[in-house]
């Protein structure tokens, strides 16, 4: 039975009836004229962000394919951004526009967590095959989510013996020390990175640091060398690294219960700053659909019990971009989710719990929906316009607890579904 609001809750619902639109579907193929109210809620917007409040659901996976279509298709958007390494996203961008077998994605995007980007890559490719102007694929995190530098710092190696010999000794001690805890995500990098001898922590920090120095110090050296293009994508790469190293070690010290207030903000900067690096690289028109977790795109802070955890992706692009960013959040009333539980044996260095979600708490955006809607609906609104103060939302689901933020003031939209399920196929 769907949660029943509580009366100074009830307004909102209201407001939420009258506003919302209901979708008649989730299938990514089916006709997207129900979707056309989105095209009015993001007016002009640049970089439209489409979230989940947790990764690996099903549901979340199908809005987000149908979303694409119609951003693509009938709002003209040109790049896909996904919360996926910047660096490793290059081999995937010349996949999507045609280049090697269709078998080839699984080879590239093996090591990848397994977060539903394989299916609108496909879609991608399918389409640009007889696209008059093809959608290309923009990565925006730091290697490996946080788990290895060597992604990054390999292809900054490779540039060096070009573009500045001389720093390539440098470059290679990154590595070597690099290499002794690469894993997969930063949850199975930092036990790994906190067993090193604090010296190999430290000559890793200093070796990226003086790279980075030099890198800018000798712009003009390399750009005259490899061209400017290169230089910028080398110069990204290493950016990346250091980010991965200083999130390494933030997560290490949060880890054993030492970490500072926001300092995983280091990962969130870096994806705002890509983002931002690939628009200024893409044509004057260019539109990204930006898809990662709600809490990278949310403009709030991420706070609990008055501390801020961290400043998300989503507050530095609404700084540099305005209204030109547009976040959209998705979200579920019932169901699963998959809730991640750490494990240091586990391959990700988390396991995957499927994990039943409780009726919605009063108060929040999904209690909101689950009123207002017809039974069984999916629902989007737009929310720059919902009323705020006592009886707006303030708080949101991620994974199987909630996360409290204004919701009208993180999210520019949210769009609902009525239950989710994890993912087929999800083994971690």
């Amino acid at each position: 039975m769907p949660a029943q609001p509580s009366a100074a809750r009830a307004p909102f619902a209201r407001w939420l009836r009258a506003h919302a639109t209901t979708l008649t579907t989730l299938d990514p193929d089916a006709p997207l004229d129900d979707l056309e109210p989105l095209r009015e809620l993001i007016g002009d917007a640049r970089v439209v962000g489409v979230g989940e409040s947790s990764h690996f659901i099903h549901e979340f996976g199908l809005v987000r394919r149908r979303l694409l279509r119609f951003l693509v298709e009938r709002c003209g958007f040109t790049v896909l951004a996904f919360e996926y390494g910047f660096s490793e996203a290059f081999a995937l961008d010349a996949w999507v526009r045609g280049a090697g077998p269709d078998g080839d994605l699984e080879r590239i995007s093996g090591a990848a967590l397994p977060m539903g980007l394989q299916e609108p890559l496909r879609s991608l490719r399918l389409h640009n095959r007889t696209a008059e102007r093809p959608v290309r694929f923009a990565g925006v995190d730091v290697p490996a989510a946080g788990g290895s530098l060597l992604p990054a710092l390999q292809p900054v190696v490779d540039h060096l013996r070009a573009a500045d010999p001389e720093a390539l000794p440098e470059a290679e001690t990154a590595v070597r020390i690099a290499e002794r805890f690469a894993g997969e995500s930063a949850a199975a990098a930092a036990p790994a990175w906190s067993r090193l001898d604090a010296i190999e922590q430290d000559a890793l920090t200093a070796a990226l640091a003086r790279l980075l120095i030099r890198f800018r110090a000798t712009e003009p050296l390399q750009v005259a060398r490899t061209g400017r293009y290169a230089y910028e994508v080398a110069l990204r790469r290493l950016e990346a690294a250091c980010h991965a190293d200083y999130t390494i070690r933030a997560m290490a010290a949060l880890f054993a219960g030492t970490g500072l207030d926001a300092d995983t903000s280091s990962r969130e900067t870096y994806m705002a700053g890509s983002v931002l690096w690939h628009l200024q690289h893409a044509e004057p028109d260019a539109r990204v659909v930006l898809m990662a977790h709600n809490a990278h795109l949310q403009k709030e802070t991420v706070a609990f019990d008055g501390y801020p955890t961290a400043f998300p992706m989503g507050q530095f692009l609404h700084r540099a971009l305005g209204d030109a960013y547009f976040a959209l959040g998705v979200s579920s009333v019932g169901g699963r989710t998959a809730e991640m539980r750490l494990e240091e044996s586990a391959r990700f260095g988390f396991t995957v719990d499927d994990t039943a979600l409780e009726a919605p708490e009063p108060g929040s955006i999904e209690a909101a929906f689950a009123d207002a809607m017809p039974a069984g609906a999916a629902g989007l609104a737009g929310l720059r316009t919902a009323p705020r103060g006592g009886g707006s939302p303030d708080r949101t689901r991620v994974q199987s607890a909630y996360l409290p933020v204004p919701v009208a003031d993180a999210f520019d939209g949210m769009l609902c579904v009525p239950s989710s399920r994890v993912a087929d196929g999800i083994d971690i």
